[in-house]
């Protein structure tokens, strides 16, 4: 069965964003259905999620998981359902707001209309678009991308963003079971794939505002998983076949 758009939320302790964005992405001009990958969430997000569906029954759905296993085991968790499910966009999206929700439809024309394999709502492409960080950390993030750019050729300004719409044919052809990274490796992973596989890359411009609410994942532990990675995944890229 067809259908088309399929926005995936991983939460851990996201008590006070859950509902506003679920009910914020359900009022969007276009229609996007939701998954809520839950980690055990002690706070109570899953019951809230569970509360929720009784309003959106066909639209919004819920994979609870016993523990934090890493936002990307999540992220192929969902891909998969998305896939079985029959979804033709898959997107990536925090609960937190710092991806603007209504940025989604912006996220599927790029994809829809204009015809490209993968969009990214990128913080970069249009000078420095980045609200509530602090200098150090807008910093990090943006000579992480030049770092990226350099060592895998990707030409991408924000390479480990993680606000993203897949055509359900890429997700379908990059093997997401030899996925290595979890954290925002797993970001530049799956964007170094799809450039390996040879699919249309496009970035669209968005806002990112740092959350106002909950906690951060961010750790030094993630940051140095992404930089090490980068050079991991560069060595492993000479080894591996990418045709479609």
């Amino acid at each position: 069965m067809f259908k088309e758009n399929l926005v995936i939320i991983p939460t851990y302790n996201e008590i006070e964003n859950i509902e506003a964005i679920i009910r914020k992405v359900m009022h969007l001009d276009e229609r996007f259905d939701v998954l809520i990958i839950d980690d055990g969430s002690p706070d109570n997000t899953a019951l809230k999620v569970k509360e929720l569906q009784e309003e959106y029954p066909n639209e919004l759905h819920l994979i609870e998981r016993s523990g934090k296993l890493g936002l990307g085991t999540a992220y192929i968790h969902g891909f998969k359902w998305a896939i079985e499910q029959g979804y033709e966009f898959i997107y990536e999206m925090d609960a937190d707001f710092s991806h603007p929700p209504e940025d989604l439809v912006r996220l599927y024309k790029a994809c829809k209309i204009d015809g490209f394999d993968v969009a990214v709502g990128s913080r970069y492409i249009k000078g420095v678009n980045v609200v509530n960080w602090p200098m150090g950390r807008v910093l990090m993030s943006y000579f992480a991308g030049v770092y990226v750019r350099f060592i895998t050729g990707m030409k991408i300004m924000d390479p480990t963003a993680g606000f993203i719409c897949y055509r359900r044919e890429v997700l379908k052809t990059i093997p997401l079971d030899k996925i290595a990274f979890v954290g925002y490796a797993f970001q530049i992973e799956m964007k170094f794939n799809a450039f390996l596989f040879k699919f249309n890359i496009t970035e669209v411009p968005i806002i990112f505002t740092d959350r106002t609410k909950g906690v951060s994942k961010m750790s030094t532990k993630i940051f140095r998983e992404a930089v090490f990675g980068v050079v991991m995944m560069k060595i492993w890229s000479w080894f591996k076949s990418f045709k479609r």
